[in-house]
């Protein structure tokens, strides 16, 4: 079964809308103003969406957005959200996602595709430790 990832449309807004209230659930946070960030994605651009899609159906979304790097004098893409059905992990959903967004820096001249997750999220990681290599650095939340 072939995984295509395309630009999310607006024929996959509700089915967007159960992935990322499953990612939410995953993360046990409550899910943002969806309405809100379906604006960002569709309106505002500021953040794009990309879905994976298998046998005509969205299984997986991932989010990512530019960013400047002044040190390197260059910018990135910053995946905010990776999420794939859990009935379709082990499908090639996800890896298939992260290889769009790589060819998408090549496309874009991105010196890099950072994110982060659960240091205890050890399936996502797996995938993550095969595709791309893990940082040394700390993140830190401050609250306005």
């Amino acid at each position: 079964m072939a995984v295509v990832v395309r630009p999310a449309a607006a024929r996959d807004r509700e089915r967007w809308v159960e992935l990322y209230r499953g990612y939410a659930a995953f993360y046990e946070v409550p899910p943002p103003d969806l309405d809100q960030l379906w604006h960002r994605i569709t309106e505002l651009g500021d953040l794009e969406c990309f879905v994976a899609e298998q046998d005509g159906e969205v299984v997986g979304i991932a989010h990512v957005r530019e960013f400047a790097r002044p040190l390197e004098g260059d910018w990135g893409g910053f995946l905010d959200d990776l999420f794939v059905d859990p009935a379709r992990r082990g499908s090639g959903a996800g890896e298939a996602l992260l290889e769009h967004l790589r060819a998408l820096a090549r496309e874009r001249g991105w010196g890099v595709v950072t994110w982060i997750t659960g240091a205890d999220n050890a399936v996502a990681r797996r995938l993550y430790d095969r595709l791309a290599e893990v940082q040394p650095w700390v993140t830190y939340d401050m609250t306005p």
